[in-house]
């Protein structure tokens, strides 16, 4: 699919929005207007996550997410088979995998006919192992198991090999309380950032799904393994882990970084941990003059197309005032 227009353009501004230091909690009436000049898929997250939008202003807002703008133009690219790029886990970050997960990031509506479609050819085109699946080699993986029970969850399809993965991934939980895909091909026994929050963020979709198996005790655990490394430190010289978990290119695809590890904790409900402080400083500082945050370079591969082009980012402005509003909502609360 060639690259295609956006619905939406991002309007260069040499003055700032709201000009406020780094440390507001708050975003001001200017930035919340830009960023509901947006996508659809960005306005209905800012009525229903940084403004006092009632249910039914969200809820419409929402059903316009599939019929114009990013995510009608992803639906579009589905094939005749229910795939995109006529492959399921490759290419990068064009096949069906990968695409369902941008539509999720996105707010594709649950139980939308093309996911579900495209989520059994997932499931039916999937190499298992005791539960473990694969898409493109024969061995399990953790982070294709994560990635398809998060899809199916999310997206409510239903299936009991659901169950029987989420069992093998419980199976595949490290003693330190994180997962790694490396400890089956060489038996590392340390958890992986990237392999860990793939995974939390699937039990956390089968727990809202209604799954059967109880995950509460492995997610606690997992919580636990970035608790300990303080989202994204060595947990024995206390540096950076890598330099690339303090930059949030978007979509993340399989990759950690601070700012979806503590998506995760605010989607997950937890309480306010002073382990997380650090991080949280780290994406306050990354703020702008005008109160927006930037556009990092996305992760190097194909894309459908372009979301947006460099300069202040809707996507990561949103997805930076949420986490700090849930933050600093919590800290007023204690």
């Amino acid at each position: 699919m060639a690259p295609t227009q956006n619905c939406t353009t991002m309007t260069e501004h040499s003055t700032p929005l709201d000009p406020a230091g780094p440390g507001d909690p708050v975003p001001g009436p200017q930035v919340i207007a830009w960023l509901l000049e947006g996508d659809p898929a960005l306005r209905w997250q800012v009525l229903q996550d940084l403004t006092a939008a009632s249910t039914a202003e969200v809820s419409a807002e929402r059903q316009r997410v599939a019929e114009e703008g990013w995510v009608s133009q992803l639906l579009a690219a589905q094939d005749a088979a229910g795939t995109w790029a006529q492959g399921l886990y490759l290419p990068k970050w064009t096949s069906t995998t990968y695409t369902l997960l941008l539509l999720r990031w996105l707010g594709l509506p649950a139980a939308h006919p093309q996911a579900l479609r495209a989520c059994g050819c997932l499931w039916d085109g999937a190499t298992y192992t005791d539960g473990g699946l694969n898409l493109a080699y024969r061995s399990p993986e953790t982070c294709v198991t994560g990635m398809l029970v998060l899809l199916g969850s999310h997206f409510r399809y239903r299936d009991s090999r659901i169950d029987e993965a989420v069992s093998w991934l419980l199976r595949d939980q490290l003693p330190d309380g994180g997962w790694n895909c490396r400890a089956i091909r060489t038996g590392s026994c340390h958890g992986s950032f990237h392999t860990t929050i793939t995974v939390l963020e699937a039990l956390l979709a089968y727990g809202l799904a209604g799954g059967g198996i109880d995950v509460r005790e492995a997610a606690e655990r997992g919580k636990t393994f970035f608790l300990l490394h303080r989202l994204y430190r060595s947990h024995t010289t206390g540096r950076i882990a890598r330099q690339d978990f303090v930059r949030f290119p978007f979509p993340p695809q399989w990759h950690f970084d601070i700012l979806r590890g503590l998506e995760y904790f605010r989607a997950s409900g937890a309480a306010q941990d002073p382990q997380l402080a650090d991080a949280v400083a780290r994406v306050r500082s990354a703020r702008g003059p005008d109160g927006t945050w930037k556009r990092y370079p996305p992760y190097p591969g194909k894309q459908w197309f372009p979301l947006e082009p460099p300069g202040p980012s809707r996507i990561a402005t949103l997805r930076c005032l949420r986490v700090l509003s849930w933050w600093d909502q919590r800290s007023s609360a204690g």
